[in-house]
């Protein structure tokens, strides 16, 4: 069968070229080609025609943009905080208000949580939100009458952010990048307890208790209440605030009974009870940042005022919030952050341990200075380095405590009043280690005490203070090791005092306060008046009437913990965690000279605790926790607080309910 002739390439390639595509019809060269193979894709190298040209008759005006640059499935927004108001608006009078929901929700946008910014009060600024608010009222008058109805202010369509402004004037405020934050905290503290409570030298509660340890049964109620407000410049999303002015105020009301008198007042005609509060300044700074240093926002700052500040990782040397400036940044994309802070220490009220400011500040001055850096010494591992002085001139004070205790000087030894230079050198670590959890501390107390209550002589301070803690995780459980030790004084009456003592402890360690030992306090009776052997929310046995009023003391018995736990996070809301430490005095000789008795065992007890947290909408907003601690006394504890009933074991129970917003 013949083949038929084929065409060669060239006229092939040349009938393809063709506008008809060699069909021989004509076709619209803009039509030859499909400008989409599959929908929603365009064929590669094909160029459209051109929209027609845009004609102005002012010259020199910028040509308009074409309709292509405004795409249908976007619209325009206010601000970027405002993105959810705009797409789902609230329509009615409002505005603002509904859109907040209501002030007391924490949960949902709020401008008083600092969702959005503030309006600054500018005539410029009160003149545009006027206008909006106007020409929306015109529109729903102009439809109203369109049809046929009358008119309703009620649905006027308010545009977002058309609200009037509330912003005071005097505060000055300019640009559109003010915040105003305002916070709210209930914390409820019911706390059975018991603990060795000593018997009234001059009277008891009652005639029949002759001994040296009476009843041991005191319950606990108090209530706090925090509000806090706080004004901020600056885009805060993503880098430090330009300028931050923050108050907070926190009131307490506490009430306690214990079995004995003398024991919470110092009179013997006043009861075995007492209801107090207070109203404490705990926040009142001013921040100002100073200048960028990077493109990714490191930075140098400084914060004036009452503010809180914490000296390493875990709260071992000094946590608390006191009357300072602070000079703080970050460098090589916050990867290294430093602080170099000065504090005027301000008294505290007794019973409530909040700041009180009416009081003239005390003479005690605190210097630090620390160092983080991320990745060092092992990548993973943050390490910090952190030089404190303490200088403390309170040698010709004399303070009485709210309650009428005498805290300084301390009613032990000679009674006279103390002074001390004290140098604190550490390092403290905190990351992971392959997966195991790492945290560390270590601390060298040096310095000099001028006048030591044994001797009435100069002494230097030589003390240590080491801790770790290890835990592992496994799915939803975490494993814990702890470890601990302050070393404590050998001998009184030499010119060095070897006792560890802290500037303000709040440590979080070994339990935090579910542990009965960093919880409670435990009164030193029968070697000195108004003394502790350790002290409320702390872990040291420092022999300090507080660590709120009272003075750093180097003469004390030091402590060894050995600790382990667990925590088991059950569901996101519910937590379980576990702990149990064992606990010894460093060494006794401080004691045994105080006590006048020739030795004393170093043990002083197993510390066990569970606590159950439930956090019901799996955030901070809302936190109840349950727990329960005991103190199974050991051969030193024992002899230090024997008893007529051979009591053993001392319990806490703490119902905690804590709500924020």
């Amino acid at each position: 069968m013949p083949q038929q002739a084929q065409e060669p390439p060239a006229q092939q390639e040349q009938e393809r070229q063709r506008p008809d595509g060699g069909l021989g019809t004509q076709v619209d060269p803009a039509e030859a080609v499909d400008p989409e193979i599959i929908e929603g894709r365009r064929r590669p190298g094909y160029v459209g025609e051109l929209p027609d040209p845009v004609t102005q008759d002012n010259e020199g005006a910028v040509r308009a943009p074409p309709p292509q640059a405004f795409p249908t499935d976007q619209i325009p927004i206010p601000d970027r905080w405002r993105l959810m108001q705009t797409l789902a608006p609230v329509i009615g009078p409002q505005m603002d208000a509904a859109i907040n929901s209501s002030i007391f929700d924490p949960y949902h946008q709020n401008t008083y949580k600092g969702d959005r910014p503030i309006c600054v009060g500018s005539d410029e600024e009160r003149q545009r939100r006027a206008a909006m608010r106007a020409a929306a009222e015109m529109a729903e008058r102009e439809a109203a009458a369109a049809e046929g109805r009358t008119y309703d202010p009620d649905a006027v369509n308010y545009p977002v952010g058309s609200a009037e402004c509330w912003t005071p004037r005097f505060l000055g405020l300019e640009g559109n990048d003010w915040f105003f934050v305002v916070n709210a905290i209930s914390d409820t503290v019911i706390e059975p307890r018991t603990f060795p409570i000593p018997v009234g030298v001059q009277t008891t509660e009652d005639p029949n208790r002759l001994d040296v340890f009476g009843s041991d049964f005191s319950p606990v109620f108090s209530q706090t209440f925090i509000f806090g407000a706080a004004l901020i410049k600056g885009s805060t999303a993503y880098k430090p605030p330009d300028v931050e002015y923050r108050v907070t105020l926190a009131y307490n009301v506490n009430y306690v009974d214990v079995p004995e008198r003398r024991v919470l007042l110092v009179e013997p005609s006043r009861p075995s009870h007492r209801l107090d509060h207070y109203l404490g300044v705990q926040e009142a700074f001013f921040d100002y940042h100073i200048r960028n240093t990077s493109e990714r926002y490191d930075f140098d700052s400084f914060r004036i005022g009452i503010q809180p500040f914490q000296a390493d990782f875990r709260g071992f040397l000094f946590n608390d919030s006191q009357l300072g400036i602070r000079f703080f940044g970050t460098r090589d994309n916050n990867r290294f952050q430093y602080n170099v802070g000065a504090f005027w220490r301000l008294e505290k009220d007794t019973n409530s341990g909040l700041n009180a400011i009416t009081q003239t500040p005390r003479s005690d001055f605190v210097f630090i200075a620390n160092a983080y850096r991320q990745d060092f010494l092992i990548p993973a591992l943050t390490s910090q380095i952190t030089f404190a002085y303490n200088m403390n001139r309170e040698a010709g004070d004399v303070e009485i405590d709210r309650n009428g205790f005498p805290v300084r000087p301390a009613l032990l030894g000679t009674l006279r009043g103390r002074e001390y230079d004290v140098l604190y050198v550490g390092y403290n670590a905190d990351g992971r280690i392959g997966r195991i959890n790492i945290t560390a501390s270590l601390y060298g107390a040096f310095g000099e005490d001028r006048n030591s209550f044994f001797t009435d002589q100069p002494a230097d301070i030589r003390a240590f203070f080491g801790a770790t803690e290890l835990s592992y995780d496994r799915d939803w459980m975490r494993f814990r090791l702890s470890a601990l030790y302050a070393s404590g004084d050998s001998d009184p009456f030499d010119d060095v005092e070897g006792g560890y003592d802290a500037i303000f402890e709040n440590p979080i360690f070994a339990g935090a306060d579910t542990s009965y030992w960093i919880r409670q306090t435990i009164p030193f009776a029968g070697g000195g008046r108004a003394i502790a052997v350790n002290g409320r929310n702390g872990i040291l046995n420092n022999l300090r009437p507080s660590k709120e009023q009272g003075q750093s003391n180097f003469n004390n018995p030091g402590l060894i913990l050995a600790g382990v736990g667990a925590d088991f996070d059950l569901t996101p809301e519910f937590r379980l965690s576990t702990n149990a430490n064992h606990l010894w005095f460093e060494n006794t000789a401080v004691l045994e000279a105080l006590r006048v008795e020739g030795s004393i065992p170093k043990d002083i007890g197993f510390d066990v605790s569970a606590a159950a947290i439930w956090r019901p909408n799996a955030n901070q907003n809302l936190v109840f926790r349950l727990s329960a601690a005991a103190l199974v006394a050991g051969d030193g504890f024992r002899d230090l607080f024997d008893n007529l009933g051979q009591d053993r074991v001392y319990y806490s129970v703490l119902a905690n309910a804590v709500l924020t917003y």
